[in-house]
């Protein structure tokens, strides 16, 4: 089959939104202006079996007995404030960058030019003024925190912007603003997206923020920084490693930018009670890992690579579907079509 002469093989975007790794420290609520670095704890502990058993053993209570008594012996790494504070600091620095309309590499002239025509009439005609506003209500909420968020008693994020010619700042509470739609409209969180969304439509400007939560969790409560993924168990000595920056605890930028960049609500399987997962991460496909389901899928024609292959080559959509294909690219990867 012939193929398209304005395909473009080589296709690629970089990130425009570039957190940094988020760090924890533990304070009190009452006294934040000391701060302790927090760090690992290395733990060994005797596990019971809790998962499903096959059915030769289930109905026979000797053999059950028997699979209880196996020693399920773990090694582990913890975090936890220390016994005297009670609030969980988590800082992190982003980067916001302009220049979406100029791929990074691109292999066909004719599709490069027409993207960034269709680039340019969306920049003019919305502004990324949707996503600005959406990327700021997930720092407002502190969506970031994870686990770090459950349970809170109370949260603060503050907020400054560390360039010097547009030095400013906002504090939110996080918990007045929902993580699961961005239906609600507020002067402070419109303001921090009118910056992102600013630096995002410029040519080639960058906004840089600096952003530092207060979560108050309870004094020596465990906290939860990011866990690496062990590729080679059987060496490993740990069944749960923590990360770690010279002894620091801290969170990977991945999962932070995974929290920014969750504003899909676009997707057709939102307004349904029984399938919906709220607001999911600007994925290609839909992917939420932890339910094992794509919500976008080429079949449905819901996909980033229907909308983007269309819209990108002169075609119309919709204003929701211009602000999913424009996320995807925000959020960067390699896009092109294989030559096999």
């Amino acid at each position: 089959m012939a193929k398209n002469n304005d395909t473009a093989s080589v296709l690629a975007f970089e990130k425009k939104l570039v957190p940094s790794d988020g760090y924890f420290y533990g304070t009190r609520w009452d006294n934040r202006s000391e701060a302790t670095a927090l760090e690992l704890q290395e733990k060994s502990v005797r596990g019971t079996i809790s998962n499903r058993l096959k059915t030769a053993v289930k109905n026979d209570p000797a053999k059950l007995n028997a699979e209880v008594e196996k020693p399920n012996l773990q090694t582990v790494d913890a975090c936890a404030l220390g016994t005297d504070q009670d609030t969980l600091k988590h800082q992190f620095t982003l980067k916001v960058l302009g220049g979406v309309e100029h791929p990074s590499a691109c292999n066909n002239a004719l599709f490069k030019q027409s993207y960034y025509q269709a680039a340019r009439n969306y920049i003019e005609q919305e502004g990324f003024r949707e996503l600005g506003r959406r990327y700021a209500q997930n720092i407002a909420n502190a969506r970031f925190l994870w686990r770090n968020r459950v349970g809170a008693e109370q949260i603060e994020v503050q907020v400054k912007v560390l360039n010097k010619s547009q030095e400013q700042q906002w504090t939110f509470d996080a918990l007045n603003y929902s993580i699961r739609s961005f239906d609600d409209q507020d002067g402070q969180v419109n303001q921090l997206g009118e910056k992102i969304a600013a630096a995002l439509a410029s040519g080639d400007a960058a906004l840089m923020l600096e952003i530092t939560t207060y979560s108050q969790l309870g004094k020596a409560q465990e906290v939860y920084p990011s866990e690496e993924l062990v590729l080679d168990k059987g060496k490993s000595k740990k069944s749960k490693v923590l990360y770690q920056v010279k002894g620091h605890a801290a969170m990977h930028s991945q999962k932070i930018g995974n929290a920014l960049r969750s504003i899909d609500t676009w997707y057709p399987a939102y307004d349904s009670a029984e399938e919906s997962a709220g607001a999911i991460a600007i994925e290609p496909y839909g992917a939420v890992t932890n339910l094992g389901k794509a919500y976008r899928t080429p079949k449905d024609k819901q996909d980033f690579y229907t909308h983007f292959d269309a819209w990108a080559r002169g075609g119309e959509l919709n204003t929701n579907d211009q602000h999913y294909v424009m996320a995807v690219l925000v959020r960067g990867g390699v896009f092109g079509e294989s030559d096999k």
